[in-house]
């Protein structure tokens, strides 16, 4: 076999990576109160929508909310007042540990299991890692605590699904709206939710 079939082959084997994170269409989270509380009534569509189990899903809302939680046909409860906009938040960083290629940025994935590692295998460049929880010891949380009502500087690292500007700090993910990632910039916490954070940039 002549060189030029050679490469003719490999370049067939390569996985097709015309792929677009515009595909990645996913609805808002609709939130319904529900005395001490809120309904999550589209959950299941959204999975549908991200290719992943909506018990998966839901079992990383609950950790991402920091509460508890029952998920029945498409549906599920959580305890606690929580709006849209928390779901949304919580969905976009299941999408970003559990759905997007840490390569490419598409949402050709699929989760495996190897070894008894959970892996996010990506079918548009090929690129595979493991799915890690997000840990950190007491003293960096005490260090990294979040509260409403104070300002820190962040760096935004990210973009979420709306286009907010996303910062990491601590177990703390902090969504916030007008900036763009690789700034550095003060910012004003309004309001948590579990692990999420909403902000404005301070005055």
């Amino acid at each position: 076999m002549d060189y030029e079939a050679s490469l003719d082959r490999a370049l067939d084997a390569v996985p097709d990576y015309a792929g677009s994170d515009d595909r990645l269409s996913v609805p808002d989270a609709n939130a319904q109160k529900d005395g001490a509380f809120t309904r999550f009534t589209n959950l299941g569509e959204i999975a549908d929508a991200l290719s992943r189990d909506p018990e998966h899903l839901h079992s990383s809302i609950q950790r991402e909310l920091g509460t508890a939680g029952q998920f029945e046909d498409g549906r599920a409860r959580y305890n606690g007042s929580f709006t849209g906009s928390d779901f949304d938040a919580a969905v976009d960083s299941y999408v970003d540990e559990f759905v997007t290629c840490s390569q490419c940025g598409l949402p050709d994935t699929r989760l495996t299991t190897e070894n008894r590692t959970l892996m996010l295998r990506c079918e548009a460049c090929g690129a595979f890692r493991p799915v890690t929880k997000r840990q950190t010891s007491d003293a960096t949380q005490q260090r990294d605590a979040v509260e409403e009502g104070e300002t820190y500087e962040v760096k935004i690292t990210g973009t979420g699904r709306k286009g907010d500007g996303v910062a990491e700090k601590g177990e703390y993910t902090i969504f916030v709206p007008g900036t763009q990632e690789g700034q550095v910039v003060d910012i004003y916490i309004k309001n948590i939710s579990g692990n999420l954070a909403f902000a404005r940039l301070a005055n």
